[in-house]
């Protein structure tokens, strides 16, 4: 069985291969950081799916297309001179270790505090806000989410469930009477007031909503079953009777 160092190395020869400017491949030739950042998105929902799902060996595979994206980010990079693989290995390794005193320094592991410690690592980059480093391309919901969990460190929340569900029902109505040029802010505002009553619950709501999609998903396909293929031609009052019978099969089982 070949090493792992080789088998990198096979790795970042083969994307070095696929850039050279005249014997490459003229996609790969083509790409910058923006056209591939949404693939590299991609691939980690792909990483996270396979996990969903206990598949071991799509996993595999998975994580293999993520590091193809590292991989290939970091030689677009090297090509314009700003860093290499080993830069990027190196920096990670080097905040492993800077974030594990306990482990690898001579910090008692009592007094470790990760967010302490977080903290810190955004003052020295230069960060003025509580809000500084929460990426605004992470999917709406989760970048909700970890708004709400930095504005709770600095004491900004409600002492319990109850403001934020009367928050809900507050910008629910505010929906309902909205004028069509504010009804997307108003729509916005109960899907992240609806995050915090969530995350007040102590819900992951990225999870949660992923969860409901796939029940939904998979009732709604019992029902086309049901009803052995005209489903979208059947009243409304005929699909609900199908939805509650879907439901209490699900609860007979």
């Amino acid at each position: 069985m070949t090493t792992t160092m080789n088998e990198l190395d096979r790795l970042l020869a083969i994307m070095t291969r696929l850039r050279d400017p005249v014997d490459g491949c003229e996609w790969d030739q083509q790409q910058t950081f923006a056209t591939i950042a949404p693939y590299t998105i991609e691939e980690a929902y792909e990483v996270a799916d396979a996990i969903e799902r206990g598949d071991h060996d799509d996993l595999r595979g998975e994580l293999g297309d993520l590091l193809l994206q590292v991989v290939f980010h970091a030689r677009i990079a090297e090509e314009a001179g700003l860093f290499a693989f080993g830069d990027v290995a190196g920096a990670i390794a080097n905040k492993m270790e800077a974030r594990h005193p306990h482990i690898f320094g001579t910090a008692d592991a009592d007094g470790f505090s990760w967010e302490a410690l977080k903290a810190a690592e955004r003052e020295a980059a230069g960060a003025t806000s509580t809000m500084d480093g929460v990426a605004r391309a992470l999917p709406a919901l989760l970048r909700a989410d970890k708004l709400q969990r930095r504005a709770a460190r600095d004491g900004f929340d409600w002492p319990d469930t109850t403001g934020q569900r009367d928050k809900v029902i507050e910008e629910m109505q505010e929906l309902a009477e909205a004028d069509p040029d504010s009804l997307e802010e108003e729509a916005g505002d109960l899907l992240f007031a609806a995050v915090n009553l969530v995350r007040a619950h102590g819900v992951d709501a990225e999870v949660a909503l992923r969860r409901a999609n796939d029940k939904f998903e998979r009732r709604y396909r019992a029902m086309e079953t049901l009803a052995g293929g005209d489903f979208a031609e059947r009243t409304l009052e005929d699909q609900e009777a199908l939805w509650q019978m879907v439901k209490a099969t699900e609860r007979a089982s």
